[in-house]
């Protein structure tokens, strides 16, 4: 008798998150996985060759031999590289403070 698994596949949009419960043959990988769940058909824009795939936010492979009870994830890939992202909020961070700081000194009483 083969033995099954329960796993859970997920794919998260901005506004929307579809989860599909599946229950698997032992032995089945995270790319059977999201096959079965039929989250390809329904989100059209997942492309396993640029969309990266985990397991609990950890990345795998598609030939990933699952457990019972693994979620499996499909990531959305990003549009901000999050270094990028962050070099512009810091830089747009330090200007705003430079220019509170010259309004500050243009606005204090002068001293004789």
């Amino acid at each position: 008798m083969a033995e099954i698994l329960h796993v859970e596949v997920v794919y998260a949009l901005r506004d929307d998150v579809s989860c599909v419960s599946l229950t698997l043959a032992s032995g089945s990988t995270l790319g059977q996985a999201i096959e079965a769940s039929g989250l390809l058909q329904k989100f059209t824009g997942i492309d396993l060759d640029r969309n990266r795939v985990g397991i609990f936010g950890k990345l795998y492979p598609l030939d990933h031999v699952l457990s019972d009870g693994d979620r499996v994830e499909i990531y959305r890939p990003l549009l901000v590289d999050p270094k990028e992202s962050r070099r512009r909020r810091a830089a747009k961070k330090a200007k705003h403070e430079k220019s509170s700081r010259t309004a500050k000194q243009s606005h204090s009483p002068s001293q004789s």
